[in-house]
C-alpha cells in the first residue's frame, strides 16, 4: 500500500519533478552502495571477475542466445527458470519502458539513444553484478562465509544482507539497501502509470492526473490479486503469457526500424542534394 501511494504521488508530480527526482536519487544511491562496496571489499578481486565474466558473456552469447538443453532435463529446467523467464519478463516490460525511454529521450540523435539507453546501462550492469556477486563469492571462497547455505535456507533475498553484514557500517547498507528496493519498485511503477496513461489518451504527452490515478490502481489491484493467488509465480506466470503476442510485434517492429531509417536516410539525401543545387 506504502509503494502504492508513493508511485502513484510520484506520477502525479509529472515527468520533471517527481519522476525525475525519484530516478536521479536512485541511481545516485545505487552508485554510491556499489563504490562502496568496490572499495571496502576485495576490489582487485572483483576487478578481476569483471573482466573476465564481461569477457566471458561477450564470447558465449551467442551460443547462449540459442541453447536450450533439450538432452538435459535439469539444464532445461535451470533455463526456463532464468533465461527464458526473464527474456518474457523484459518482453513483457518492453511497451512501458520503450514508450517511457523514447518520451524522456525526445530530441536525442539515434547514436545518443542506443548509447544511453544500451551501452552505458549494459557495462554499468555488468559491474553492478561484478561488485554484489563477486563479493559473495569472495566471502564464500576466502572468508568461510555461507552464502549459498544462506540462499538455500532463508531464500535468495536475504543473500545481498548477509553479504552487508560482512562489511563496515553494515546497518547503515542494508538501509541503503531497502531505500534502493523499495525505489527501484516506485521509479518501474510510476514510469508504468504514465505510459498507460499515454497511451489510454491518444498519445498525449502529459496525461491527466485521473488517467493515471485509474491506472495506478489497476496495476496495485492486478499485482495484488496475483501474489494472493498465487505468490509469486503467478505474477511470473503473468509475464510470460502477456510477453508472448509482444514477441511477435517486436519481430515485426524490426523491420518496422529498418524501413523508416531507410526513408529517413532517402529524405534526409533528397535534402542535401536540393541545397547542393541552390
Amino acid at each position: 500500500m506504502i509503494v502504492t501511494v508513493l508511485y502513484m504521488l510520484s506520477a502525479l508530480t509529472g515527468l520533471n519533478k517527481g519522476i525525475k527526482f525519484l530516478s536521479t536519487s536512485n541511481v545516485v544511491v545505487a552508485i554510491l552502495l556499489m563504490l562502496f562496496l568496490l572499495f571496502t571489499g576485495p576490489t582487485n578481486f572483483i576487478m578481476n571477475f569483471f573482466t573476465t565474466t564481461l569477457g566471458r558473456y561477450i564470447s558465449n552469447l551467442p551460443e547462449m542466445s540459442f541453447r536450450m538443453a533439450p538432452f538435459n532435463e535439469e539444464n532445461a529446467g535451470w533455463l526456463q527458470g532464468w533465461t527464458i523467464f526473464y527474456w518474457a519478463w523484459w518482453i513483457a516490460w518492453a511497451p512501458f519502458v520503450g514508450m517511457f525511454i523514447a518520451r524522456v529521450s525526445k530530441g536525442r540523435t539515434v547514436r545518443e539513444f542506443v548509447t544511453g539507453v544500451l551501452l552505458v546501462p549494459t557495462i554499468f550492469g555488468a559491474l553492478w553484478f561484478s561488485v554484489f556477486g563477486g563479493s559473495a563469492i569472495h566471502l564464500e571462497m576466502n572468508q568461510g562465509v555461507d552464502i549459498a547455505g544462506v540462499m538455500a535456507e532463508l531464500g535468495t533475498e536475504t543473500a545481498l544482507f548477509t553479504v552487508l553484514e560482512n562489511f563496515p557500517l553494515s546497518g547503515v547498507m542494508a538501509g541503503l539497501a531497502v531505500l534502493l528496493i523499495s525505489t527501484f519498485f516506485i521509479t518501474s511503477a510510476d514510469s508504468a502509470t504514465f505510459v498507460l496513461g499515454m497511451q489510454t489518451t491518444n498519445g498525449e504527452l502529459n496525461p491527466d492526473m485521473k488517467v493515471k490515478v485509474a491506472w495506478g490502481l489497476v496495476q496495485s489491484g492486478t499485482a495484488a490479486v496475483l501474489l494472493w493467488q498465487g505468490g509469486l509465480t503467478a505474477l511470473q506466470t503473468a509475464s510470460i503469457i502477456a510477453a508472448f503476442p509482444f514477441a511477435i510485434i517486436m519481430i515485426l517492429m524490426v523491420f518496422s526500424i529498418i524501413k523508416a531509417f531507410r526513408e529517413e536516410a532517402r529524405i534526409y539525401t533528397l535534402k542535401r542534394k536540393k541545397r547542393e543545387q541552390r
